[in-house]
């Protein structure tokens, strides 16, 4: 257990006991530091104090205790890793298809996060569990570069990036049909589809749908398909696969939102591939720009769709 002694200065006189504590230890998050207030671990002037929403004044004196973390009640399992970048604060995989990022219902193990707890057996915890901060998720069978917080200060430093646009997020994607144009913006709230659950769809922002913006461009044409790159401005669930379907261009091999299509070769799942993460480093401050290579079957499917434009 960690213990911090604080005491107010004048420049911090009425601020609320929480904003105090997440100024004064900015390692923590907010929601961490008013867990730790309602759990009896911070003291005022000597006496536990349970409100988040007091003022402090000057000459307060303030400890906090800061229990270890306690293990995630998940097993680590020994998944094999392809790892693009690491070091104490953060990891970044190129994930591969049918990995699932997060348990669920249904996934409880053989996820990416009982990968990482394997590959990272003495985590410092994030909100007081030992486990890593998954930032950004993606799909089951959509490869490609993810990054995960190994500490708090990370895993808020990262969130904020996703939140302000800083971090850039590049796909590869496959689609149906040819667009009109060489590049363009999908300006589209999603929300859950209203009827199949199990979907996204465009719902109006007033029926529930949150903000979601997609800018595309084309990189290569062949026949009735086009390779995609995509930059997402948010990270709605489906985004990209939603947006495409919308315009009349689902990804290929989608198995949710182009079903009945084939086009000829095996696919693990549908063709999109998060190829380039760009995001600064929550403690040095320096840009990294990372780029997860095509798998295999990505790379097939351009081959042959290539092949059938030259020799139809």
């Amino acid at each position: 257990m960690n213990e911090f002694y604080l005491e107010v200065k004048q420049d911090s006189d009425s601020v609320r006991l929480d904003r105090y504590l997440s100024q004064e230890l900015p390692n923590l998050s907010r929601s961490r530091i008013q867990q730790l207030i309602e759990q009896s671990h911070v003291q005022l002037n000597d006496n536990i104090c349970t409100s988040k929403k007091i003022a402090v004044k000057v000459g307060d004196r303030i400890s906090i205790k800061i229990p270890d973390a306690q293990p995630l009640e998940l097993q680590p399992e020994d998944i094999p890793l392809d790892i693009l970048y690491e070091d104490d604060s953060l990891l970044i995989i190129n994930k591969s298809a049918g990995l699932v990022v997060h348990p669920a219902p249904g996934h409880q193990d053989g996820t990416l996060v009982n990968a990482i707890l394997a590959h990272c057996p003495n985590l410092p915890g994030i909100g007081g569990v030992q486990r890593p901060g998954i930032v950004h998720r993606l799909d089951k069978d959509t490869t490609g570069a993810i990054a995960i917080a190994k500490t708090e200060h990370a895993h808020q430093h990262l969130q904020a990036q996703l939140k302000a646009k800083t971090a850039r997020r590049e796909y590869l994607g496959i689609i149906y049909g040819v667009p009109k144009t060489e590049s363009g913006t999908i300006n589209l709230p999603i929300g859950r589809h209203p009827v199949d659950r199990k979907k996204m769809s465009v719902v109006p922002v007033e029926q529930g749908g949150r903000t979601a913006v997609t800018h595309w461009k084309v990189k290569e044409r062949f026949g009735n398909y086009t390779l995609m790159h995509f930059q997402l401005e948010t990270g709605r669930t489906h985004q990209i696969r939603v947006h495409s379907t919308h315009i009349g261009h689902p990804i290929v091999g989608d198995p949710i939102y182009s079903s009945g299509r084939s086009v000829g070769v095996n696919l693990p799942g549908q063709a999109l591939h998060a190829w380039r993460l760009t995001l600064e480093h929550p403690v040095s401050g320096e840009w990294i720009e990372v780029t997860a290579s095509v798998p295999e079957e990505f790379t097939t499917l351009l081959e042959v769709l290539r092949r059938r434009v030259s020799h139809p």
